[in-house]
């Protein structure tokens, strides 16, 4: 394998330094003179199949790492952190309500939610606070974000799964479901 050439060589430098993607007319400004196309051809060659690539964007050119190689670069290995079942009550209420207040959700759920229930789905960036009610005390409301749309695959709330899809998709617990045909019997019963 020959080296490179100067201008080769000069292209390589200019790129690996950018910040930015750069053009050819911009890579020329600094390199002066030679065939700087054919140097950034030359180059993308030869790291074509590498740890890092040079590739094009439009008009411009960088260095980027190999798509394959991205997970080695990676330090921190994002942990799979599951809700708690009051997280996903807290979530599923706050969804289907908003905006609700913390007495709100304790009254569906029948038990008091811990403030650290709300910390998670507010750290998840899935609910966040969105004011006051306007009632004695002033209780905080709370609502859905953009970020619980998109992490869910949803446009907006009303594409949430209403009780009929969560039926047949088999996601209501036999207890719930137990409680609802219960009613419907008592209701029966009653007419």
């Amino acid at each position: 394998m020959t080296p490179p050439n100067d201008v080769v060589r000069a292209v390589e430098a200019v790129l690996f330094a950018a910040a930015d993607p750069m053009t050819i007319d911009s890579i020329r400004a600094y390199v002066g003179g030679g065939d700087v196309r054919a140097a950034v051809e030359q180059l993308a060659r030869d790291y074509a199949g590498r740890g890092i690539n040079l590739v094009q964007r439009g008009d411009a050119w960088h260095f980027q790492t190999a798509a394959d190689m991205a997970h080695v670069l990676r330090r921190d290995r994002e942990e799979v952190r599951r809700l708690s079942r009051a997280g996903i009550e807290t979530l599923a209420i706050i969804a289907y309500h908003e905006p609700v207040t913390r007495a709100e959700i304790e009254a569906i759920r029948g038990v008091q939610i811990s403030k650290g229930t709300l910390d998670v789905l507010m750290e998840a960036g899935w609910v966040r606070p969105a004011g006051r009610r306007d009632v004695p005390g002033r209780p905080l409301t709370f609502v859905t974000t953009p970020a619980f749309l998109s992490h869910f695959g949803l446009k907006s709330r009303r594409d949430l799964p209403g009780i009929e899809d969560l039926r047949a998709a088999g996601l209501l617990d036999p207890v719930d479901l137990a409680v609802e045909q219960l009613a419907v019997e008592k209701n029966d019963d009653e007419h």
